[in-house]
Formats: structure tokens, sequence, C-alpha cells
């Protein structure tokens, strides 16, 4: 038995070679950054670290590795790095070991936009500290039951995450003590303030005890941050990620140049080649949400759109569709999609290049997170290339262009995913059933095993993709053309024939010698400035119809004789 099962193993990896091409190399570089261990770090909880360690996570990020200790000695800190690198555990991790499991009372406040992010940051504060016994973190957010988080606070409550607006709430309904809170947390500061929160955070600082900490997470900078950190911080120590350092080194960037009329199918090449997880897709518009969730719904694939026009509850399941890996692929909005921090997410797709740079960086930075590496696809029409370089230029990034799978590429790619299965199985002994079979077929007909195995694994990858021609549209050159006419200093369809914006027809400062309806003298003409030989006969056309026209007092059936 163990022999027919070698054998079926070897004629399988013959066919995956033959069909799939050698196996490629995977390549590896050494980090040239040094890594910091989370237990290496001084003052770290044992109980936190093991719940770290079981999480999967070994190395800290450059934001924990320098905020962290900060945090620990119970200064105010200002940290700006961008999102998704690590800020929940560079004050979460500090945040647990400051509170009292035997004091049942709200000790640490965290305020984040959205309650999208808030619920990840409680999940993972939760996580962290898994064997802290005794610490509850509470979400409150809007769009829930007022009645169920009031119940939860009073139950005893030491760490409350939530969205601004409903933390003021429960302050004025004097349901959210805070006498003793000595940790505040505002994460995503800038975003915040974008949403029009100013006020809100306003107020709750206002509301806090004089003695606490006040650590301020944000990615940029603007004055209306600085006047709050003046404002309500004292001597804080400010860490800044350089540039350098908020590189995201593990992501692979990605770039195809693809006419508008074809990036719904270069987008399903692209997934159907590298067979990403979970993945994000962004679109400029609501109305390409709708259509591109559709489209891959109709090609098979779990995805789920979203949008602003969606309800909360709508927005609520498909969120928890995505992050409970019941969907494979977020469309989204760059609005939508704000505060959102789902983990796993191995692949970005921009099916829009963003009309904000400041979009590219967020929307990359939802994959490669936490020490993994992940990719970004972008599908860039030839009108939006000046958009991906301005993005290279001011993100000081090389985005590194990429050539669409061929139809034997992806053959091949979907083939060695249905080998490493089989080879599995093999190894696993759960094909014996399939051997006697098999074996019987192979006698009765004419076929090999190789043959049996290639047409099963042609059922498998289902009908097999056709070569991608990717012409441009003649309009589409057109286009492109004329962008660069005006690029160039020229004027594209206004300078024909040496006539420039104020001359010829559609001028309307030549308007004193020429344009519709005006003769050489000036007058107007009653052929409406039809010049060329087309409109002239579309004039006698009409002229011979008005001839041959029924007079106004002819009466409807009577026709007068000539």
């Amino acid at each position: 038995m163990s022999n027919i099962l070698d054998e079926i193993k070897k004629n399988i990896e013959g066919i995956s070679e033959a069909v799939t091409g050698p196996k490629e190399k995977t390549k590896s570089s050494p980090h040239s950054e040094e890594k910091a261990r989370y237990d290496e770090a001084k003052g770290i909880d044992e109980r936190i670290l093991r719940a770290i360690s079981e999480m999967g996570f070994e190395y800290m990020s450059p934001i924990q590795k320098a905020a962290i200790p900060v945090m620990m000695k119970g200064v105010d800190i200002i940290g700006q790095a961008q999102t998704g690198t690590g800020k929940t555990a560079a004050f979460g991790i500090p945040l647990l070991q400051k509170i009292d499991p035997d004091n049942r009372h709200l000790q640490a406040v965290v305020l984040c936009p959205t309650r999208e992010l808030a619920m990840q940051a409680a999940d993972d504060l939760r996580s962290f500290g898994k064997y802290m016994h005794g610490v509850k973190v509470l979400p409150v957010y809007g769009g829930q039951d007022i009645s169920r988080q009031i119940r939860a606070l009073s139950s005893g409550v030491q760490i409350v995450v939530g969205t601004p607006g409903r933390v003021m709430d429960h302050m004025r309904r004097h349901t959210m003590k805070m006498a003793d809170v000595r940790v505040l947390v505002l994460d995503e500061a800038d975003e915040m303030l974008d949403m029009g929160f100013r006020d809100d955070i306003e107020t709750i600082l206002e509301g806090m005890p004089e003695q606490r900490q006040t650590a301020l997470f944000s990615a940029t900078m603007p004055e209306p941050i600085l006047q709050i950190t003046r404002k309500y911080q004292h001597d804080a120590e400010y860490i800044k990620m350089t540039p350098k350092e908020i590189t995201v080194k593990s992501i692979e960037q990605y770039f195809y140049v693809v006419p508008s009329n074809y990036k719904e199918e270069v987008l399903t090449r692209l997934i159907e080649y590298h067979q990403p997880v979970r993945s994000l897709v962004f679109c400029n518009t609501k109305r390409k949400v709708d259509e591109l969730t559709g489209i891959l719904k109709n090609k098979g694939y779990r995805a789920e759109g979203l949008h602003g026009d969606l309800s909360q509850f709508q927005r609520d399941t498909v969120m928890n569709l995505f992050r409970f890996g019941q969907a494979d692929f977020l469309i989204a909005t760059d609005v939508a999609a704000r505060g959102i921090d789902v983990s796993g997410v191995t692949a970005v797709f921009n099916y829009d290049i963003p009309e904000d740079i400041e979009y590219y960086v967020h929307r990359i930075g939802r994959t490669g997170r936490a020490g993994k590496s992940g990719q970004s696809f972008s599908l860039v029409s030839p009108r939006e290339m000046y958009k991906l370089r301005d993005i290279e230029r001011i993100c000081h990034t090389k985005i590194e262009e990429g050539e669409i799978p061929s139809a034997k590429e992806i053959t091949r790619a979907k083939a060695r995913k249905i080998f490493a299965e089989v080879i599995d199985l093999i190894e696993a002994g759960e094909i014996t059933d399939c051997l006697e079979f098999l074996n019987d077929k192979v006698a009765e007909d004419e076929y090999s095993i190789e043959q049996l195995a290639a047409g099963l694994m042609r059922l498998k990858m289902g009908k097999a993709p056709e070569e991608l021609d990717l012409k441009p549209r003649k309009r589409d050159i057109y286009r492109g053309q004329r962008s660069r006419d005006r690029r160039d200093g020229r004027g594209g369809r206004f300078d024909r024939d040496g006539r420039g914006r104020g001359e010829g027809h559609g001028s309307r400062d030549g308007r004193k010698n020429s344009g519709y309806g005006r003769n050489r003298d000036g007058k107007y003409s009653k052929d409406r400035g039809l010049r060329d030989a087309s409109s002239m006969h579309k004039k006698e056309s009409a002229d011979k119809f008005r001839r041959n026209a029924r007079p106004r007092n002819e009466k409807l059936g009577v026709r007068k004789e000539k």
C-alpha cells in the first residue's frame, strides 16, 4: 500500500512540475534594523508577555519600542506614527499595568474616532490582559443601546474604550464617573478632529481629574492638535517616527497600467494568481463599490461592500462577516473604511487611485502589520499615472510596475495550490478508499494516472482563462493625448487648424466676427454657421422638406392640388 501511495505522490509531483514548472525559490533577506523583543523590555508584566506570545508577537514595532518605556514612567506623551504601526500595544501594555483589579471603579479612558476602531482597540486590550484577572474592558459607542452600557458600567469596569460622543453622553448622565481615572488616551487624534469631535474632546478633558497621565497618538500633527496638547498636557514627551521609520518595508507595492474598461478583469486575474487570504479593495465612489461587489459575488468570491449609504446595522453585519472570516474581500470607500482595524489582511487593492495622497498611506497600511508581510496592488489608468508619480514623490517610496499574470501563469498558480492540498491528503492517509477505484479505472480504460489526475485538476480549477489584450480604446488614447497636450502647454482640440481658444467656432471671446450664427460681415446668417459639405447637405434636405410640407392653413386630409 505504501509503495502505491509513494508512486501516486511521485506521479502527482511530476505532473505538478510539468504543469506549473519548477518550484520558485523563496528569497529572504535579513532585517537590517535592530529589533527589540517584548520579553527583553524592562517592566512588562509576565502575564502580558504570556498573552502577547500566544498572539504570535515577538518583536516590538518602532513606536512600541519608543513609547512603552515613556508611558511606564507615567509622564504625558505625544506619539506621532502612521496607522498600522502598533500604537494600540504602545499605550495598551503600560495602561493595563496601571490598573488596580481590586478597584472596580473606572481608571482609564481611551477615545477613538469610530466605533469599529473602539471595538478593535477594546478587543486588543482584552487580549493583552487575558491573564490579568479582574480587569474589565468595555467599548462604548453610538448606535448601541445605551441602557446595556449603563448596566455594564454599574457592574464595575476599569477601562472604557469609546467614541467621544458616547463618552460625553455618559458623563452628562453621570453613569461614567471620572474621579478615579488616572490615564486618558486619545487614539487617532487627527481623525477625531477631522470628524468634528474637537468640542466633545475638550469637554471630556475638562471633566477629567487634574492628576492624570494623558497620551495622545496621531498620524499627523496639525495646529488644532498642538493647541490641545499645549492646553491639556504637562511637559509631554514627543515621540515622532521619522519617514524612514514609518516606511512600510513589509509591504510589497506594485502598480499595473490598465485601461479603465479592463480594470475588473485585471483585478480578478490578480486575485486568482496571488490568492490572498483576506483583502481590502478600495474604490473612490459608492457606486463603484456596489458594482464591484456584485461582480466579485457573481464570480463566486465571498465579497461585501462598505460605504456611507449603509445603515449602522448593515455596516456592523458587513464588518462582522469580514472580521470573522465569512467574507474574504471587503470593497470600501476611504471614508467608510476610516477606523477599520482588522488583523490578517494580506493584500490591499487600489481599484481607483485616491484623490488624496494621504489616503494611499492609510490604505496600504492596513496590511503588513505586526511584523507580517503584505502586498498592495494599484490599478492605474493612463490618465491616473500622474497621481501615482505624486505618491512616489511625496511619500518617498518606489512603487514597482508589475506584470499582469498571463493565462498560463494563472493556471500554474491554481495548480500549485491544488497539488499542495492533494499531497497533504496523501500524507494524512485520507485517500486509501479511492485507490481501489482509481486502479480499476486505469485497468478498464486506456488512460494513465497522469491523464486522470490532469482531468481532475481541470475540473477543480474550472474553465481555463483566456489571454487578455489590453489595447486601450481610441477614446482613451485621445483623452490621454489631450491631457498630455494640456500639460505640455498645447491647447488640445481648441487649437486645431491654427485656431486658439479665442478663435473659431465655440469661442465666447471671438463672437464679434466669428462663431455660430454669424457670417464674415458679422451679421446673423440663416444657415446658423453650417460651413462644411455635410452641413450644407443637411440644410438642402431641410429646405426640401419645408417646400413639400403642408401649408399651415391646409386642413388635415385635404391636399391642395398643384
